[in-house]
């Protein structure tokens, strides 16, 4: 199993970088089948595609990473500010970059704006984007779907077309009518070309996320066979020809980071735990901080000679028998956490420390028991969404109104996310959160000394203070 996480610097001397943007009507319309066929596609054709993932999601590009072998990162308006997300486009990257998109193309935050939308995240970076619409069930309606989705594109930022899940009988009947359509409002809009409908090459939730071979084998399959679908129906030359006319992004000049001792981070990384946003493993390189991975499942105990630890989001209630058998694991991430070890659990990583997690079923399996509680399956999702710490218990959460030696006074502001179905007996209360969403505010989360645990996935460099003085307070670096 592939453990790395890590991404390579490929720094390009030209800094106009072909890119485009797959987004779509909403979701469910193909956007991932599309993406992953052509990644494949321009692999074939001899190119060295990245990918980006629009938005907090971990499992398309750990999908992309694993199935496809190619190096995949997120782009977060949220949880980045502008020249975070330029930069991360501009200095990363083969020589040509698919950008998958999220939800609707104008779907964000809320619904007053395209915050957080994959629009946002198009016009920061004058990302081309291919509009992918799916057709089954509609007629001519599809025209008018097209037209009202081109009437926000203020940006002119759409530039192709596909119509997905359409047969090829009806697609050459309908292009006439949609071609001089679009031709009446926009004339730099191109039906790039159609995907028939196909249930052989549809990639839907149930493939997503998938880590055994026996189960990667299979999707593979379905992708060489997409891949083939978009060749033989779509112009890929087209889209080539987009992507080149991409306004090229100016990366930010790096500063040089002063010389730190490395120590080292045990990094939970196997089925179970396997939800990491390659940007946070890199800020923690960047503190100093080396990676070294191991596996609840199968291993002992954590690696010998670690300063720390992180347990991160996964599908631990796929896999409590094994976690609950493999006792010497869980006295080992006991005793570590016992003794002082600076550690930072999130989501699935979280509901592995707490006594006991229920399956869907009522069944309890026993946990580290580092958290005196017992996470059990709601059946709904719990505080979906993005969240922001406003605030700590004994401190307003910044720099003023609370100790500034304690890391917590250095987290305001830090952004996350939360995307759940199990709830927990004892969530914690120590942290302040608040939709961006609704702006509602709740207390969740275990934040000590040296410890920050919950269901919220953070963003690490959205408080790169805070995290590196809880990593390092312990640490005395």
């Amino acid at each position: 199993m592939d453990r790395s996480y890590k991404t390579s610097d490929n720094r390009n001397t030209d800094e106009r970088k072909p890119r485009v943007m797959i987004a779509a009507v909403s979701s469910g319309s193909g956007k991932t089948t599309v993406t992953c066929a052509l990644l494949e596609a321009l692999k074939r054709r001899g190119h060295n595609p990245v990918s980006f993932k629009c938005g907090p999601d971990y499992i398309d590009p750990m999908f992309h990473r694993k199935v496809l072998e190619i190096d995949s990162l997120n782009l977060d308006s949220y949880f980045m500010p502008d020249e975070e997300i330029i930069e991360t486009l501009g200095r990363y990257g083969g020589d040509i970059s698919v950008i998958e998109g999220v939800m609707g193309i104008y779907d964000g935050i809320n619904t007053e704006s395209d915050r957080g939308s994959c629009y946002e995240i198009a016009g920061i970076t004058n990302t081309p984007v291919i509009l992918v619409v799916n057709a089954a069930g509609s007629g001519r309606t599809i025209a008018s779907v097209i037209k009202g989705v081109l009437s926000d594109d203020t940006k002119h930022l759409i530039r192709g077309i596909i119509i997905n899940r359409i047969s090829d009988n009806f697609y050459n009947r309908l292009l006439p009518y949609l071609e001089a359509k679009i031709a009446g409002i926009r004339d730099d809009v191109s039906i790039i070309g159609h995907i028939p409908d196909n249930n052989n090459i549809h990639i839907d939730s149930r493939h997503l996320g998938l880590t055994l071979p026996q189960e990667i084998a299979g999707i593979r399959d379905i992708i060489s066979k997409a891949a083939g679908f978009i060749e033989a129906n779509c112009d890929i030359g087209k889209i080539m020809e987009i992507a080149q006319g991409a306004v090229p992004v100016q990366p930010v000049a790096l500063c040089k980071q002063a010389k730190r001792r490395t120590r080292k981070i045990a990094v939970a990384s196997d089925e179970a735990f396997c939800f990491y946003y390659p940007q946070n493993i890199g800020f923690l390189r960047e503190i100093g901080f080396e990676p070294v991975y191991f596996s609840p499942l199968r291993d002992k105990h954590i690696p010998e000679g670690v300063d720390a630890l992180l347990l991160g989001g996964g599908y631990p209630e796929l896999h409590l028998k094994e976690l609950s058998l493999n006792t010497s694991m869980l006295e080992s991430i006991r005793s570590a956490i016992g003794s002082g070890m600076p550690s930072l659990a999130e989501c699935g990583g979280f509901m592995y420390l707490h006594k006991a997690i229920e399956d869907k079923d009522g069944r309890q399996y026993m946990m580290a028991g580092v958290v005196n509680g017992i996470c059990s399956f709601s059946g709904r999702l719990v505080n979906f969404g993005y969240t922001q710490v406003s605030g700590y218990r004994g401190g307003s959460g910044g720099k003023k109104g609370g100790d500034c030696s304690d890391w917590r006074a250095h987290i305001a502001g830090m952004r996350g996310h939360e995307f759940h179905y199990y709830e927990s007996t004892c969530e914690g209360t120590d942290l302040l959160l608040r939709k961006a969403s609704t702006d509602r505010e709740y207390r969740s989360v275990h934040a000590g000394k040296n410890y920050l645990w919950g269901f919220a996935h953070f963003y690490y460099p959205s408080a790169k203070d805070g995290i590196a003085r809880l990593l390092g307070r312990a640490l005395n670096i």
